[in-house]
């Protein structure tokens, strides 16, 4: 099991998170045979299930390395996805756990979907995207500007 750990900068914030099953984590992965890692970034989504081979199951992803040829799969575990809060701001947090066999995410690009709410005024705040590793916006109900900045990521062995 690979962890996702989120560290961000919020300011008047809380309760950043990925929303609903058609989220997309973005990562690029590396096959744990061969080495080769994903030139493209490619998505997982809670709602995506293939069969593994053998009738072993399902799992989010399903694919054949293409330098090795050696069928890999990687799952979201759906009750490890966490909000990242306000009294987490500046510190690591995980934030979702991936059950690895023969592929480990190696990079993380947080896109759009993530959701959060003002920290005083529970104001929600929906379709917020990370691309750029900063996000700003306004609360009306507390007059006051709100942000996530300095997004950053490492992957940590659970």
């Amino acid at each position: 099991r690979i962890g996702l750990q989120l560290r961000a900068t919020l300011e008047n914030i809380t309760g950043l998170r990925a929303a609903g099953e058609d989220f997309r984590w973005y990562l690029k992965l590396k096959c744990g045979n061969c080495g080769e890692v994903s030139e493209k970034w490619q998505y997982l989504r809670l709602m995506d299930s293939a069969p593994l081979k053998g009738g072993r199951g399902s799992a989010t992803m399903v694919q054949k390395c293409k330098l090795c040829s050696r069928e890999n799969s990687i799952d979201i575990i759906s009750q490890t996805i966490k909000p990242y809060n306000a009294e987490d701001s500046e510190k690591f947090k995980t934030i979702v756990e991936f059950e690895c066999r023969g592929l480990e995410p190696v990079d993380f690009q947080p896109q759009a979907g993530f959701v959060a709410e003002g920290a005083e005024s529970g104001t929600p705040f929906n379709d917020i995207n990370l691309l750029e590793k900063d996000w700003n916006d306004y609360d009306e109900k507390t007059k006051e500007s709100v942000g996530i900045y300095e997004v950053t990521h490492k992957f940590v062995k659970c």
